[in-house]
């Protein structure tokens, strides 16, 4: 099992990176409460995830939505093909707030 992390970037911007799966994001939920409870927007680099299952994508969704319940404009960059297809295949991808860089 590898970890995942999430960080912000001097430029503000957090950068997640490692596997998303249902070993790791539990953890990166519980982290990313208080990272992001300052931030009065949220843009989330992907381009250093390496795996993801539908976990991944679910915690996409909760951060959209727990950024909606804040008023947080929220953007995600560089969201891996892998992650893509499974929002795809869930209809996902017509609701996420996809960015290009």
């Amino acid at each position: 099992m590898s970890e995942a992390r999430l960080e912000r970037d001097p430029g503000g911007r957090f950068r997640l990176s490692g596997v998303l799966s249902f070993y790791t994001v539990p953890k990166l939920w519980r982290e990313s409460e208080s990272l992001f409870g300052k931030a009065t927007e949220l843009e989330i680099d992907l381009r250093d995830v390496s795996h993801s299952d539908s976990a991944g994508v679910a915690l996409l969704v909760e951060w959209m939505r727990a950024a909606r319940a804040r008023d947080l404009s929220m953007r995600y960059f560089n969201i891996p093909g892998q992650m893509l297809s499974i929002a795809r295949v869930s209809s996902l991808d017509h609701i996420l707030p996809l960015a290009k860089d």
